[in-house]
């Protein structure tokens, strides 16, 4: 099996956002929603950098 590097992170991190998101519609411990939410966020810039960078463009 072939994943593009950047692919897991990437879903990973909008899986994890949702996640987040989910806990602060239900005002669920509203500091540590707002946590998960920024660490799927850097999830999802982190693995499209990589998404971008390994590209067959970029080499």
């Amino acid at each position: 099996m072939n994943v593009r590097e950047g692919t897991i992170p990437t879903a990973l991190g909008t899986v994890v956002t949702g996640v987040g998101a989910t806990l602060v519609a239900k005002r669920v411990a509203p500091m540590v929603a707002a946590g998960v939410v920024g660490f799927g966020a850097a999830h999802i810039v982190l693995g499209a950098i990589d998404l971008v960078h390994h590209t067959k463009h970029w080499r």
